[in-house]
């Protein structure tokens, strides 16, 4: 690596609209870029630093971070910094970058800049960053067993998957649809989109994520500690630009999902990968990290203490606290990879009916700890699992009633659909408007955030079969799922309640009661997704 003199460069714009800036003189004579943006919009701050290109290993050499500090309540925040080329998607250069996120209103400035190369020490002191208020939500924030962003706002969650789908590549050929537009299109209906940030199994002949030791672009996740500036900055980087312009979440799967390769990321030592995609994408709020998909299944898999290692290396390099879980077997969550690292829980269970979804999200929601339950492989539609839309359907809300978060995905044969290579569509992911038919009025008119899991003993509703799940806040609300056409005795706590149902299935809902009390008789939809909503009147939600 051949030294160069630093120069500071200033680049807004990543997710915010450039600002004039201006420039000035600090007290110690170091220039002062001052720039402007909203709150919660990432901000990248370029330094110039030594040479690099594909046969030097920046990533592992070279470490940099900057601190910012808040002139009025003296905060600080330090953010680590990563190589990236040229800065515009070259894979040899001598820029250097750091990105940040200013998450309280009013000046910021960079008060200490420090690395292990001189050329990058203090480079950034003395910069200063106006953040100005704005209406965006922020950051996922666990709370209980259910997320809600920095403003104390409340969404749910439904997802979908794209393994691979940074490749563009199919079992075919390539897809005509770009990153970009397959990140809106999946923000028309879901709210989180699980991706792996390397390539898997179908993979690209001309771009690679990574350079082995001779400087060739390569799949192997090796040579994690010698990330492709290339492949992050035209790849990785737009999806997740795209996903925070749609408030989409963009959950990094860090290694796998299923080749030697993709899941070859963390052997070795981790720790310069695992600082690099935190560096690069833990300033975004829209940014979830998913350690490894079936950590303990596939080659190379690894063991529980290396699990909460990764974790707790990961979490170092995290100044806002983005999500952090890992994908596992089938099955319940393991307690022995349980830590302070987590800050959510991840099962993969695919399940067709409403009781198996919602015991299965409890069962791993509930143990003490109490965090927020993320089913990552709920429902694949297609017949590459056999799910139907119903099937699809029923599942996911199943989950729900678990207290969790479903995810599905279109699979049409085994490794082939939407969920490896991406290209959403509708037409084919059946259950894609269900599903946003389910998120949507539970955003409008349900308090989850208040909801638990309940036995059905301990609700007003009597005579309901096994089948029928309830997840509710004890006297201020309550959603039944039911599966059948039934008969149901609803005995009404004190006040008076609101009462709709919503068939899942045919996406259409009835009021039934506006003002009901005491006891009351109701028949549940003849549905497999039938959702029966119970609100006290005085309830702090909207009315549908």
């Amino acid at each position: 690596m051949a030294g160069r003199s630093t120069i500071c460069e200033i680049a807004v714009g990543i997710t915010c609209a450039l600002w004039p800036a201006a420039v000035a003189q600090t007290a110690f004579g170091e220039t002062s870029v001052v720039q402007e943006t909203p709150q919660f919009h990432v901000i990248e701050l370029a330094c110039t630093g030594p040479m690099c290109g594909p046969m030097d290993a920046p990533a592992r050499d070279v470490e940099l971070s900057a601190v910012f500090r808040h002139a009025i309540s003296g905060r600080e925040i330090r953010v680590w910094g990563f190589w990236d080329g040229d800065g515009r998607g070259g894979e040899t250069g001598n820029v250097f970058k750091v990105r940040f996120c200013p998450d309280e209103p009013g000046l910021w400035r960079v008060v200490e800049t420090a690395s292990n190369c001189p050329e990058l020490r203090g480079s950034l002191v003395g910069t200063e960053i106006r953040c100005r208020p704005s209406d965006h939500p922020g950051f996922w924030v666990a709370e209980g067993g259910w997320y809600r962003r920095s403003n104390g706002s409340l969404m749910y969650i439904v997802g979908n998957t794209h393994y691979t789908f940074l490749s563009r590549r199919t079992s075919s050929g390539a897809l005509k649809v770009t990153i970009t537009d397959d990140i809106r299109r999946n923000a028309e209906y879901f709210k989180k989109l699980r991706f792996s940030l390397v390539g898997g199994r179908y993979v690209r002949p001309d771009i690679k994520p990574f350079f082995d030791p001779d400087g060739r672009p390569s799949d192997d996740g090796r040579y994690s500690f010698r990330p492709n500036p290339r492949w992050f900055h035209d790849r990785a980087d737009a999806a997740v630009r795209a996903g925070f312009d749609s408030d989409l979440i963009c959950d990094l799967i860090l290694c796998g999902p299923d080749t030697v390769e993709a899941r070859s990321t963390l052997e070795g030592d981790p720790e310069p990968w695992l600082r690099y995609v935190a560096a690069r994408y833990g300033s975004y709020p829209n940014v979830w990290f998913c350690l490894c998909n079936e950590w303990d299944i596939k080659t190379p898999h690894y063991k529980a203490e290396d699990v909460r290692r990764f974790g707790a290396i990961l979490r170092r390099y995290l100044p806002y606290g983005n999500p952090v879980s890992i994908h596992g077997a089938p099955g319940p969550w393991k307690k022995e990879i349980e830590g302070d690292w987590n800050d959510h829980r991840i099962i993969q269970w695919k399940l067709k009916t409403i009781a198996r979804a919602a015991d299965a999200a409890a069962e791993s929601r509930l143990r003490p700890p109490e965090k927020p339950l993320v089913n990552d492989e709920n429902a694949y539609e297609g017949d590459g699992d056999r799910f139907t839309e119903a099937d699809v359907v029923e599942g996911c809300f199943g989950t729900f009633l678990g207290g969790g978060y479903p995810t599905t995905g279109e699979k049409y044969g085994r490794k082939l659909g939407q969920y490896f290579w991406g290209g959403f569509d509708a037409s084919k992911h059946k259950a894609a408007d269900n599903l946003r038919f389910l998120r949507r009025y539970i955003d409008e008119y349900i308090d989850f955030g208040r909801m638990h899991p309940l036995p059905l003993s301990e609700t007003p509703f009597v005579g309901v079969p096994d089948s029928f799940r309830v997840l509710g806040c004890r006297g201020r609300e309550y959603v039944l799922g039911s599966d059948a056409a039934v008969e149901v005795t609803v005995r009404l706590p004190s006040g008076r309640w609101r009462i709709v149902q919503v068939d899942l299935i045919t996406m259409t809902s009835e009021v039934r009661y506006t003002a009901a009390a005491g006891t009351i008789a109701l028949q549940t939809p003849p549905s497999r997704a039938g959702l029966l909503h119970v609100r006290r009147l005085n309830a702090e939600t909207t009315t549908p």
